[in-house]
């Protein structure tokens, strides 16, 4: 590639990377980044883009194709962070990551030949996978030498939850799978032990370079269960709290979410009940519900553990709307704090991307005021078309 080329591929780097700087930055305008006013000439083919971007070493044609490809970019980040139990509604790790995505796609661009007969996509998608493991890497307690070594590590961890055997029994299955020395996987599983000891390691597809994985991982709830578990939450109070349910409620949780409370294992969530098998568990039901049953699970759980001081928990009731063109333009929502006290009142604007604290509720911080800020986050980054009526956020302490 001529040097003219490497330049402006730097220059387009160091254009975007204020974006890297928190600014208070909302998530609604961190998934818009990308996005040109006026829009870019239309191609019915992604790949065009890139075709013209390299053809004629201009990178505004790579802009062009981010602003098409932004919401497909979107929702694999944000599908690799809900694996990963991570907070998808953070706009600064969001945008980290994002800007990840979007470096290793212009290093792949400066290696991609359309002559080869691939799309740029196909060509990069390995490594956008990459990109945010390395993001995800950089998070972690543990120190790792490269995004190879974390993968490995990713590995033997995953195998080492799911086989339910030994140390040795794992360490000897990863050698023979893997092709490498018992003392190489001796060290991966000691630097899981050094990570952490209850890991979303465990959770993850291991697959980590197919987008489509075959795997569910769509949640019932903004909440889910096995995630809040063993995602750094105090297990023994979690546990406390389970024991108080009763054995429907304890069932329905156990079997939806692929998790045994007694040992702690989390299976492949391709492996929970859907809500016909639990209705057919409990003889009478149907599987309507069975899901309201499992949705008052996870609200009597949630409870007890705000009780307990381990969760945050905001209650969410609509107060009032106003629709346009069959899609919600403006509405007031009514949120409490921890179940108990006053309730507070937010308005929205969602034509605007607006939002005012009316009153604060009960308990919110004054200063701060991180709940009205999570209800608001909530809110303004859920589909138009399905904002809820009333609902429940959980958060950690």
């Amino acid at each position: 590639m001529d040097t003219a080329w490497t330049w402006e591929l730097s220059g387009y780097c160091a254009k975007y990377s204020f974006l890297t700087e928190p600014k208070g930055l909302n998530m609604r305008e961190v998934e818009r980044i990308f996005q040109l006013d006026p829009e870019p000439p239309v191609h019915e083919n992604l790949n065009d883009y890139i075709i013209k971007a390299v053809q004629r070493r201009e990178l505004r044609w790579f802009s062009f194709f981010l602003h098409h490809y932004e919401n497909r970019l979107n929702g694999r980040i944000r599908r690799f962070l809900l694996r990963e139990g991570l907070d998808r509604y953070d706009p600064e790790r969001f945008l980290d990551y994002k800007m990840g995505c979007v470096l290793a796609m212009l290093d792949c661009l400066r290696g991609y030949d359309p002559a080869q007969g691939a799309d740029f996509l196909t060509y990069a998608h390995h490594f956008i996978g990459n990109a945010l493991l390395t993001c995800r890497m950089q998070e972690e307690a543990g120190s790792f030498e490269n995004v190879d070594e974390y993968k490995a590590v990713r590995g033997i961890a995953w195998l080492y939850n799911q086989s339910g055997q030994s140390e040795q029994a794992t360490i000897q299955k990863y050698a023979q799978k893997n092709g490498c020395t018992e003392e190489t996987a001796v060290r991966f599983l000691a630097l899981v032990k050094q990570n952490r000891s209850r890991v979303p390691f465990y959770q993850t597809v291991q697959d980590e370079d197919s987008e489509e994985t075959g795997e569910d991982v769509s949640r019932d709830d903004h909440w889910d269960y096995a995630e809040i578990l063993w995602n750094g939450i105090q297990a023994e109070a979690v546990r406390e709290a389970f024991e108080k349910l009763n054995y429907r409620e304890q069932t329905l949780l156990e079997k939806r979410n692929a998790i045994c409370m007694t040992c702690g294992r989390v299976s492949p969530i391709s492996t929970r009940l859907t809500f016909e098998e639990l209705a057919v568990l409990f003889e009478g039901s149907t599987a309507s519900g069975a899901e309201r049953a499992y949705r008052k699970a996870v609200e009597h759980l949630a409870c007890l553990l705000t009780e307990a001081r381990v969760l945050h928990m905001i209650r969410l009731k609509r107060k009032s709307q106003t629709k346009r063109k069959k899609k919600i333009a403006a509405a007031v929502y009514l949120y409490q704090v921890d179940n108990d006290g006053e309730w507070g009142e937010i308005s929205f604007d969602f034509e605007a991307g607006t939002a005012e604290i009316i009153r604060l509720a009960e308990w919110d911080t004054t200063v701060s005021k991180k709940f009205a800020k999570q209800a608001i986050y909530h809110l303004q980054t859920s589909p138009n078309h399905n904002l809820p009526k009333d609902g429940i956020m959980i958060f950690e302490i």
